[in-house]
């Protein structure tokens, strides 16, 4: 039997549709990024879902995320982070399409670029998780060796473990300093505030703790001295306490020096108020293990008191 022709003369397949339909004509003017958008719009929503891990698109959907935005300034940072990276790839897509590279060309090398992106960041918290791991398992296991050490009954180690990063961090001034009060005993301090009949309402603070250290210990930087004494302080060496030394003698000489006369002058009415410098019993230890010549006799080193009022 002979089959007819078909009437439209369009070759039809198995479904009986034709099997070259004609696609619908392009509008006039339009280019290739324009009717590539709806694909477009999809992928920047889907990209935005992949990069952006803490759920932007999600938020902004039941729109509690924008309200906490308004309020939260890391909540609006990372919104802000979503939309650009959802218009980074439109903007790819866009710039490839209007290159002349095929659609769906474009949206595979986007996807993959997106994709490579998103392992490496992966790839690097898992480095980071990694390194705080190896971190805290160091820790303890240096915790666990400390208390093995600590069970030794042979074990001899002389000196706190942290003397050799003391050293490190101190001035050779602030060696001298040491120096000076351990075998000077405690050094005396005032402050000069204000007095009168105004002073005993509201005293203000003219000078803090003026002293005759860095004479005393033969620094070379005078001026430096202040900043010696909040870097020993810092490292647990020494201690300010309010009380004052048992013989006033020691605070005649101070009160006598040029910078506490100029102090009290400055004001109209002022008055001294007596203070103190001491080791603490570790920057004592400190200055015996790592300062002292070895065989030096410590029974004649004079004592310090213990921290008890720290100002």
């Amino acid at each position: 039997m002979t089959e007819e022709p078909v009437s439209d003369g369009a070759e039809r397949g198995a479904s009986g549709r034709p099997s070259n339909e004609r696609l619908p004509e392009r509008r006039p003017g339009a280019t290739p990024a324009v009717d590539a958008l709806p694909g477009l719009v999809r992928l920047a929503a889907t990209s935005w879902l992949r990069t952006a891990e803490w759920g932007v698109v999600a938020g902004v959907k039941t729109g509690r995320r924008m309200l906490k935005a308004a309020t939260n300034p890391q909540t609006a940072v990372e919104v802000a982070q979503g939309f650009a990276a959802a218009s980074g790839v439109i903007a790819d897509l866009a710039k490839a399409v209007s290159s002349g590279m095929p659609v769906p060309e474009a949206v595979i090398q986007v996807s993959t670029s997106l994709s490579n992106s998103e392992q490496r960041a992966e790839a690097q918290e898992k480095q980071v998780e990694l390194r705080q791991l190896r971190q805290q398992q160091s820790l303890r296991e240096q915790g666990e060796a400390l208390l093995a050490r600590s069970r030794d009954v042979w074990n001899n180690e002389q000196g706190h473990p942290a003397y050799a990063r003391i050293l490190d961090e101190m001035a050779p001034d602030e060696g001298r300093i040491l120096l000076l009060l351990l075998r000077g005993g405690p050094q005396p301090s005032v402050d000069v505030r204000t007095g009168g009949a105004v002073g005993l309402v509201s005293s203000t603070l003219v000078a803090p703790g003026l002293n005759m250290i860095g004479p005393r210990a033969g620094v070379r930087y005078l001026d430096q001295v202040p900043s010696y004494l909040n870097n020993l302080f810092r490292l647990g060496l020494v201690w300010f306490s309010r009380e004052q030394l048992r013989d006033p003698l020691e605070y005649q000489v101070v009160e006598a020096q040029p910078d506490v006369l100029a102090a009290m002058h400055s004001v109209r009415s002022a008055k001294v108020v007596r203070r103190s410098i001491h080791l603490t019993p570790f920057g004592e230890d400190f200055c015996r293990t790592c300062l002292l010549p070895e065989g030096a006799d410590v029974s004649e080193l004079p004592e310090h008191q213990a921290p008890h009022d720290l100002d």
